[in-house]
């Protein structure tokens, strides 16, 4: 299933925290609580771990933004977005120190924030890549260990690896076929092949990449998945065979 990339909002104007929270639902992303105080953020990256957290850099409380982000990160790996309204030198430089993926300068346009999030987002993916290849494992940079991102309806989706059934080519695009939904990729299955993680993916066909899992039968010349059949060719059949020994 298609989930919605999910967004904390620590704010202490409500006002402006809720006109970010209707914006960013406009947008389809998953906002996952609207926190005045940093304490209070602290508290619920913990037990709700966003993917983002839109940060105001002047809240009021024990803790401004940049330190709540500092504690934040000394947990968790989330990237931050500053909200601010007094974009000067000390501030600035004071928040550089937690490594932002972006600011926006309040008052905002709902692009602002759109592009400010696609960019955290592709950022985030690039930085995946980066770990992965460092680590002598090169993936492409949408997907991650567990889900991949995905455009969707003009807004970036993260697709449960678990809920992959099948990967299907069409010429130069690839349709992934998931439990609920499916979702077309600008990429040739070669390329999407070469950059699915190989534990939970085999290609069985020129025009078809399965999910280990979803494989429901096995039979002489095709597999059913979902109670659809697809074909294996002959090359790649022992091999689906051995992998399926061995999970």
């Amino acid at each position: 299933m298609g989930q919605a990339i999910k967004i904390l909002i620590v704010e202490d104007e409500m006002i402006i925290a809720a006109n970010i929270s209707l914006q960013l639902s406009q947008l389809g992303y998953e906002v996952t609580g609207i926190i005045p105080r940093g304490e209070e953020a602290i508290l619920h990256v913990k037990q709700n771990q966003p993917d983002i957290v839109l940060m105001d850099i002047q809240l009021k409380g024990e803790l401004d933004g940049i330190e709540t982000a500092q504690i934040m990160q000394n947990d968790f790996d989330i990237p931050i977005i500053y909200l601010t309204a007094n974009a000067d030198d000390e501030h600035f430089n004071k928040a550089k120190s937690t490594h932002p993926y972006a600011f926006i300068s309040k008052p905002f346009k709902k692009l602002d924030l759109q592009r400010a999030i696609e960019l955290t987002v592709s950022h985030m993916q690039s930085e995946k890549i980066g770990d992965q290849t460092l680590n002598g494992n090169s993936v492409s940079p949408f997907i991650l260990s567990d889900s991949i991102f995905v455009r969707h309806h003009e807004k970036m989706v993260k697709v449960d690896i678990k809920d992959i059934l099948y990967i299907e080519a069409e010429r130069n695009y690839c349709r992934i076929h998931s439990t609920d939904k499916q979702y077309l990729l600008v990429m040739t299955l070669k390329d999407m092949d070469e950059k699915l993680p190989q534990k939970h993916f085999i290609r069985v066909h020129r025009s078809f990449i399965v999910n280990l899992s979803q494989i429901d039968e096995v039979a002489t010349s095709h597999i059913i998945i979902d109670k659809k059949a697809i074909p294996v060719s002959k090359a790649l059949k022992e091999e689906l065979l051995n992998r399926l020994h061995t999970i």
